[in-house]
């Protein structure tokens, strides 16, 4: 019997297959006791297991590229954490196996994270994932992971880890489906940029049996269980018409009236520049920066370093916009040499801006480099800074951006409420503004982008997020200036026909999703975008602002 199930859509397509489930996690080692003599070789156990993994972790980040490298290298850093390692070893002093006390530890960690107002409780998942592998080798049995099948599959799982999750094969892997995370966990992003349609926080998911035929909505969210014959038919159709609609849109980003709206991509470094290039990106609208710091947790890379890996992108734009974020450290992306290690919530704390002002010298080296970079290249370099506040933020960035004789256009993210509130006067400061809506929501409904039990009020459609983007858009004309999205929102083609409608000036997203936007754009005109705005923005809910949306573009 066909049943339909409702999670949130994170990545386009359809996918029709049998259900396999994500591999179990690993059993919790027994509590058994060790003779004191043995403590010096269980620690060199736990050591070699934990170097083992991270080195895996690396090798898999540098198979995949891209953000997933970047995701990837910060869970090799969490599996070497000195931290960790000390407990660890504190743990087999006292007679714990290698495997127990690295269950032990990780636990501690765990609960520690939660503690800390569960803004980190978005990386427990990798936190697991690490774990898991740790003590599956210190078992000997086989790591936790994606199924073996030779036939094509969509995937169950609670969460997925980002190691799992980046080398995905969309060969056999058709889909996936999570009971957990959200519109911008790592699994959401990850599958965007490999172009897998996936459904997100869905509870329950894991309770489909293995083999049961599914249908997945990665636009919808919906999950259509043992689907009809009629209803495969039905949404294969919708998936070939969207695909035709696709292959015949190219050029630059514009709704059908010709009102000109900038298509760019978000990129993690010089790895994502080939699929923006495909997809016809215009340019980059979001280049972060942070790949190259998390190499190593203590040393900021040196000056050399940044200025080839900024050359690579900014060579393949000629002429294009690019438009670089510096360093957006701290939170859930802490680094030894810049981040303060004892803060109750580093979410509320000293990240993006505020850490790069408490260390100008990594500051100063980062937009020297950028400036090095650009040197001799027609592109148009943007360089923007993350988690302005206010004016002084503002003002502080365009005046360390001048001092290290960067030749480029100074903007500010607004990622805070109080700066889509406060935009003219940010404007004042800085020539454009860059909506970074995933943190913009967390900030304004107060709900971890990571938590799936706080995911409908990460749903871009949010009507008080909209008017925070209005707002920004509004100030930004009024100053005669520009005002961009950057946040994920941007990938949603609805969305985005709304966003223009907002007045926002330019999108930026995964470069799997340029041409759903392309394409969704060139139909509607300008005005139809508007109404939809105005519909959108009167709702009382997500989806309440969805519908109102859809049925004015759709004529209803």
């Amino acid at each position: 019997m066909e049943t339909t199930l409702r999670g949130v859509g994170v990545s386009h397509g359809v996918a029709i297959g049998e259900v396999r489930h994500m591999g179990t996690a690993v059993l919790e080692p027994p509590a058994k006791q060790i003779p004191v003599e043995d403590a010096e070789r269980e620690q060199g156990r736990a050591r070699q297991a934990v170097d083992a993994v991270a080195a895996d972790l690396m090798a898999r980040g540098n198979l995949a590229g891209g953000e997933a490298q970047a995701v990837l290298e910060a869970q090799a850093l969490m599996a070497q954490d000195p931290e960790l390692m000390t407990d660890v070893d504190r743990r087999i002093s006292v007679g714990s196996t290698a495997e127990r006390a690295v269950y032990d530890a990780f636990a501690a960690y765990r609960a520690l994270l939660a503690g800390a107002g569960e803004y980190l409780a978005g990386r427990v998942a990798d936190l697991d994932d690490v774990r898991n592998r740790i003590v599956a080798r210190l078992l000997g049995v086989p790591m936790p992971g994606v199924p073996d099948s030779d036939e094509p599959y969509v995937l169950i799982a609670r969460d997925l880890a980002p190691a799992d999750t980046a080398l995905l094969d969309p060969t056999l892997v058709l889909g996936f489906v999570t009971e957990e995370g959200g519109p911008t966990s790592h699994s959401a992003i990850l599958a965007r940029a490999l172009g897998v349609p996936a459904v997100v926080a869905l509870p329950g998911a894991g309770e489909l049996a293995e083999g049961t035929v599914v249908a997945v909505d990665g636009s919808t969210g919906e999950i259509f269980v043992n689907p009809s014959d009629e209803k495969k038919a039905e949404l294969e159709a919708a998936a070939a018409a969207r695909k035709a609609a696709l292959s015949s849109s190219t050029g630059p980003g514009a709704t059908s009236d010709g009102h000109k709206v900038p298509l760019l991509a978000n990129v993690g470094g010089p790895a994502d520049v080939p699929a923006a290039l495909e997809a016809g990106a215009e340019g980059v609208g979001l280049f972060r920066t942070e790949f190259l710091f998390l190499d190593d947790s203590k040393n900021a890379p040196s000056e050399d370093k940044q200025v080839e890996a900024y050359r690579q992108v900014l060579e393949a734009f000629p002429e294009g916009r690019v438009v670089v974020r510096v360093l957006d450290a701290g939170a859930d992306k802490p680094l030894d040499f810049l981040t303060p290690a004892d803060e109750p919530n580093p979410a509320l704390g000293v990240r993006g801006l505020r850490s790069l002002l408490d260390h100008p010298d990594v500051l100063r080296t980062q937009l020297t480099s950028l400036a090095k970079a650009a040197e001799g290249l027609p592109v148009y370099l943007e360089v923007m800074a993350p988690m302005v506040a206010d004016r002084a933020d503002a003002k502080a960035f365009a005046d360390a951006c001048r001092e290290a004789g960067l030749r480029a256009k100074f903007g500010a993210m607004v990622e805070i409420p109080s700066a889509a509130l406060r935009a003219r006067s940010i404007l004042q400061e800085v020539e454009f503004l860059s909506l970074g809506t995933n943190d913009l929501a967390q900030y304004t409904f107060a709900a971890d982008r990571q938590v799936g039990a706080v995911s409908r009020l990460q749903d871009p459609w949010q009507p008080a997020l909209l008017d925070l983007v209005a707002m920004s858009a509004e100030g930004a004309k009024a100053e005669g200036k520009s005002c961009g999205v950057c946040g994920e929102a941007a990938s949603d083609p609805l969305l985005a026909c709304v966003l223009t409608g907002l007045g926002v000036t330019s999108l930026s997203m995964g470069a799997a999703s340029i041409p759903y936007v392309r394409s969704t754009l060139a139909k509607y005109t300008l005005a139809q975008c508007e109404r939809a705005a105005l519909a959108a923005r009167a709702a009382d809910s997500a989806e309440e602002a969805r519908q109102a949306a859809q049925a004015v573009l759709s004529g209803e």
